[in-house]
């Protein structure tokens, strides 16, 4: 294969390279995507159906290598190990805008991976892993649909940007992952500063106009290298058998998927699906053989044609619900003790009991970056799935990729409304554990998580409202549903979230089932979501309208002191000295940073005020007309001198100790007793002059 490369203009003087066949050459295909100084690789390869599956086997992975930049992993092992989370969110978003595109019927076991192997720290790899992974399927013989263009958009001072560097990005009020074919998205995801349906609306179409040059870039490279697609059986039942299974099943089907409940219509379709296979699906056996037919891709064909014939034909719902319905909703804060902060968000099936934590700046989650990104986060949200949440068994392992992907979306969401670590000193974890799951649990996790962060007494901006539309596309209309069950989205096109507050979108995220969707569509879900959130947040309002004006008594206290950074040294003493003797006698952590800020995270106020007064006598600076407390050093006929800071002392004279006439200093005070006064001079040579008298006025 001869080396090929096209170069893409994407507007404001940047470009991206992709090439192919110099690199990776036994795959089934590779491109080589460059952005300036970041390099993805991306190879795909096919094999062999995989038996005992029905569905799509596609596999992707994304990996980055330290050697990208430059660097050596840290730790004891210096290899790479298991995939970062950024790592799996990038794989998640490679996948998600391919599925789509490979045909109906095949089923042949794929999987795409893409590398980064060169980092310049300011371009970002995710969208190029996209884009690479589609011009690798257009240039291999792997039967595929596409291709698709991805672009990161930015926005700066109202004006849009595409692929924005790390830099940009942080001065940015939208971060927008979009791909897609010409007029239509297929996969959005990322964030904003609370902007409105219109804002996102015009972003899509920016990136719009951006993909159509990726696409006709990907077929002219595609031509080029003009390798054939493999030819494949499709893996669908006969015409015969779905023929005659649907006239068995068609009006029974559709009745059995109707029930106000989860479990009621999951003992209906047991039932009829039970008589399906042990009565009707044995009169199609092979005479000879004894095969069976594909009698389980037929049902799922037919259950789909089911649910989806009650929305297009009928407007009707499984659950009985209207098309632009909420499912009933509830929810509770303080449902747990000793936690700093938790509430139980329910939507129909679907409960979400969710907790906030409070910490000190010093656990943040730190990351080794290498492409760029966050290097430390000081708000983190876990979200958990375990398997009894859908009545269902499985093996318990490690964190599942869905529960990062989920986690994920409605940690960005949230993030837009919680204060930066300079304004509210804490280190935040929420967790939400999904104890029932019907849909839209990831946006049940970001209303109960703002219901936990206001209980908990955490100052976030608004109350952050999440909610999912689908979509079911007929040959001459569609319809959209407002807040879909699983089944609605499993058997339907489209899972559309989007959360916010009442200023704006702060998070979204798109997964389709078909080869896209124009953006007046999009447009339309936006509108369809942001009325259904206004609903959500008057009941969760009613529950608890805003931040608790205190934070909980559970809640560990942190203050945050500014000292002069010359005193630094004297605060940590040597070897660390000072600071770890405050920390063993009260119990606090301390961070302390160049500038001089220092954060002091301790459980009780007592502990607090103790570790206060100990850095304040470390690094403090005598002030006139503040009031201290000393120990007397010295007593002279004439007065005392009191030491009121380590190393600094002002002298009390004898007509300063009482507010009467004193023979003896002796009679007020003694070496080694601790006296309070007040400085009421310092001169010009520095010496300190103190008051006992004017202190005792004050008291």
């Amino acid at each position: 294969m001869s080396l090929e490369q096209i170069s893409i203009d994407i507007g404001g003087g940047r470009s991206i390279t992709i090439e192919t066949g110099k690199l990776a050459l036994l795959p089934h295909g590779s491109a080589v995507v460059r952005r300036r100084g970041t390099t993805v690789v991306v190879c795909p390869v096919a094999a062999a159906p995989r038996g005992g599956t029905d569905v799509l086997p596609l596999s992707r992975e994304y990996r980055e290598r330290f050697a990208a930049a430059g660097m050596i992993p840290g730790g004891y092992f210096k290899r790479e190990g298991r995939p970062t989370e950024k790592e799996i969110l990038t794989a998640r978003m490679t996948d998600r805008p391919l599925r789509p595109l490979f045909p109906d019927g095949f089923n042949n076991e794929v999987q795409i991976v893409s590398t980064l192997f060169s980092a310049d720290g300011k371009h970002e790899a995710d969208v190029l892993s996209i884009l690479g992974a589609s011009a690798a399927l257009m240039v291999s013989d792997i039967p595929w649909t596409g291709p698709v263009g991805a672009l990161r958009v930015g926005r700066i001072n109202g004006e849009f940007i595409a692929n924005p560097t790390n830099e940009e990005i942080t001065r940015s009020d939208i971060d927008l992952v979009y791909a897609g074919i010409e007029g239509k998205a297929i996969m959005i995801e990322g964030c904003s500063k609370e902007i409105s349906e219109e804002e996102l609306r015009d972003a899509m179409l920016f990136a719009d106009g951006i993909i159509a040059k990726q696409i006709a870039a990907q077929k002219e490279l595609a031509q080029k290298v003009n390798k054939a697609k493999f030819e494949y059986v499709p893996n669908l039942p006969s015409p015969e058998f779905l023929a005659a299974a649907d006239e068995f099943l068609s009006a029974r089907l559709q009745a059995a998927v109707q029930a106000a409940d989860k479990l009621t219509r999951q003992n209906q379709e047991n039932a009829l699906h039970e008589e399906y296979t042990n009565e009707f699906v044995p009169k199609f056996a092979d005479p000879e053989t004894g095969a069976l037919p594909k009698a389980e891709q037929a049902w799922e064909i037919l259950k789909e044609k089911a649910i989806r014939g009650l929305v297009l034909d009928y407007k009707k719902r499984q659950d009985g619900r209207a098309l632009d319905e909420l499912r009933e909703i509830t929810c509770e804060v303080g449902v747990l003790p000793v936690v700093h902060g938790s509430a139980l968000f329910k939507r129909g099936d679907t409960q979400a009991l969710v907790t906030a934590t409070l910490s000190g700046a010093g656990d943040a989650q730190e990351y080794d970056v290498i492409a760029g990104g966050v290097a430390k986060k000081n708000f983190i949200l876990h979200y958990n799935f375990p398997n009894f949440c859908t009545g269902e068994v499985g093996r318990y392992g490690s964190t599942g990729r869905r529960e990062i992907g989920h986690g994920a979306l409605a940690e960005r969401s949230i993030r837009q409304a919680v204060p930066s670590v300079d304004d509210f000193p804490y280190t935040v974890r929420v967790t939400s554990e999904i104890l029932g799951s019907n849909g839209s649990s990831s946006m049940a996790t970001v209303c109960g998580g703002t219901l936990a962060l206001m209980d908990a007494g955490v100052p976030i901006s608004d109350a952050v409202v999440g909610i999912s539309v689908g979509l079911v596309t007929g040959t001459d209309h569609r319809e959209f549903l407002t807040d879909i069950i699983g089944s609605e989205d499993h058997y339907g096109d489209m899972d559309f979230k989007v959360a916010g507050t009442t200023k704006g979108i702060t998070g979204f995220q798109l997964d389709l089932k078909i080869a896209g969707l124009d953006i007046e569509g999009m447009y339309q879900a936006m509108l369809r979501n942001k009325a259904a959130r206004a609903k959500i947040r008057a009941i969760m309002a009613a529950c608890i309208a805003k931040p608790r004006e205190a934070l909980s008594p559970n809640a560990p206290q942190v203050c945050s002191l500014k000292i002069n950074p010359e005193k630094i040294g004297a605060l940590i003493g040597p070897g660390g000295k000072n600071i770890r003797g405050i920390q063993e006698r009260t119990g606090a952590q301390i961070n302390v940073e160049e500038d001089g800020t220092v954060r002091v995270f301790v459980n009780n106020k007592e502990a607090m005020d103790q570790a206060r007064y100990e850095i304040e006598a470390l690094t403090g600076e005598v002030e006139i007309g503040k009031i201290y407390k000393g120990v007397v050093k010295t007593v002279k006929d004439f007065g005392a001198f009191v030491e009121i800071l380590p190393g600094q002392e002002g002298m009390v004279h004898i007509s300063e100790l009482a507010d009467y006439r004193v023979n003896k200093v002796e009679d007020i005070c003694k070496v080694g007793e601790e006296i309070t006064v007040k400085v009421v001079d310092i001169d010009d040579r520095g010496r300190v002059r103190l008051s006992r008298k004017a202190a005792l006025a004050e008291m």
